[in-house]
């Protein structure tokens, strides 16, 4: 690999990691499954219990 191509790959992950950056993240957070049952008691909800196996 020549000297200009590789400083050019370089250049080029450096924007798209610096966009993907500035990207909307449209991923909703994660919630761990004793928050949401916690979460569902406090609403009132009836919260479906799994089964043990």
């Amino acid at each position: 690999m020549n000297r200009r191509k590789k400083i050019k790959q370089l250049l080029q992950a450096h924007a798209k990691k610096a966009s993907a950056k500035l990207a909307p993240q449209n991923k909703p957070k994660y919630i761990s499954k004793a928050d949401r049952l916690k979460m569902a008691t406090e609403a009132g909800d009836d919260p479906i219990m799994p089964s043990e196996s």
